[in-house]
């Protein structure tokens, strides 16, 4: 039985064998995918929500509404951790069997840490952009003036240009 190297195209490529010629003859894509949707075996949703920390069945340990400090919060809640791990450590060393609650307290103050920094990634996604964009027209503004300064070294004689030395080696920089 011989195998080959590489397995066939998939059928559909037949679709685009007169896409050079006629770009137009090619099918439209599919649509986007909106709502839930089965992709191994598992459930996804398009919808790009927090879930809430009672949705996953945790207790919330900070103020619930739409004007959080998160600075403030966050603050706090490192704070109460550090007081739980030291509890926690006492504990380990005086009464070792009562670990557990400490280690539960831990954990659900980790949860609503993580709850909060995750509903800031938002805001962090958009400065992220922000700050890229900004750079994009810094180096755009840059090349231009690169560009004029260029420009502006070159000179015509008839049919022959002649450019400045030290704009050539600035230039090639």
């Amino acid at each position: 039985m011989a195998t080959a190297t590489y397995p066939p195209p998939p059928p559909f490529y037949r679709l685009y064998k007169d896409y050079l010629q006629n770009p137009k003859s090619a099918p439209e894509p599919p649509p986007p995918i909106e709502g839930t949707y089965v992709c191994f075996g598992g459930s996804y949703t398009t919808d790009d929500l927090l879930p809430s920390l009672e949705e996953q069945g945790v207790r919330q340990l900070y103020p619930k509404g739409p004007n959080v400090d998160f600075k403030k919060e966050l603050r706090s809640l490192n704070r109460e951790l550090q007081l739980h791990i030291l509890e926690l450590a006492d504990v380990l060393v005086e009464r070792p069997s009562q670990y557990a609650r400490r280690v539960e307290e831990i954990s659900l103050i980790f949860k609503n840490l993580h709850h909060l920094l995750n509903s800031l990634r938002p805001h962090q996604a958009r400065a992220t952009l922000i700050h890229i964009l900004e750079l994009q027209i810094q180096r755009r503004k840059q090349a231009l003036e690169d560009i004029k300064r260029y420009v502006a070294g070159v000179s015509w004689k008839g049919s022959h240009v002649v450019m400045e030395p030290e704009l050539v080696v600035v230039w090639l920089c």
